[in-house]
């Protein structure tokens, strides 16, 4: 008989109990977990900037933003993911540690992870019933996409000057205030 390895199969429970002790964090699709990886500065600094707007913006409007260290659950692919900057508008959505419903989800990109914030996580959350956009920042250059659900579809906008504009929020900001350094 062949040497074959079997991978442990984690429930979302155990995930979320671990999660709420572990050091690092990870993120949970279908039974697996994945560690994350530290930000550079560059990275913490585009999420800073852009959250402050996004949470303002979100307050303004009866809703709230987090950063980082909140968790999305996406349903329909059994997932939890860390986005950089979360923002929800459900009055229901309030467990401390998960949000359930969001209306806008951002992702900076960065060499390591890009690849997946583009195929599975986008396409992941583009199943969440209450998400309006989709937020993909580039850390190395001025580019910022965003994927918008129109109709019965999703949209891109890809903005490299002037405004971005978050139609979820009602928030337009200059793009050089998100590349601000």
């Amino acid at each position: 008989m062949p040497n074959t390895l079997r991978k442990v199969w984690i429930s979302p429970g155990d995930y979320l109990a671990a999660e709420r002790t572990a050091e690092l964090r990870h993120e949970y699709v279908d039974g697996e977990i994945f560690a994350m990886v530290g930000a550079s500065r560059r990275h913490a600094g585009i999420v800073a900037r852009f959250g402050f707007a996004i949470r303002q913006a979100a307050l303004r409007r009866g809703c709230d933003a987090f950063l980082n260290d909140v968790k999305v659950r996406v349903e329909a692919a059994n997932a939890y993911y860390y986005p950089d900057i979360v923002a929800t508008c459900h009055p229901g959505d309030d467990d401390p540690y998960v949000v359930e419903a969001p209306v806008l989800v951002v992702e900076v990109l960065s060499d390591s992870t890009e690849a997946v914030d583009r195929r599975e996580k986008r396409v992941n959350y583009q199943t969440i019933p209450s998400l309006r956009e989709i937020v993909l920042v580039a850390q190395n250059e001025r580019r910022i996409e965003i994927y918008r659900r129109e109709g019965g579809g999703w949209v891109a906008d890809i903005v490299t000057e002037g405004e971005v504009t978050l139609a979820s929020l009602g928030l337009t900001l200059a793009l050089g205030a998100v590349y601000e350094d």
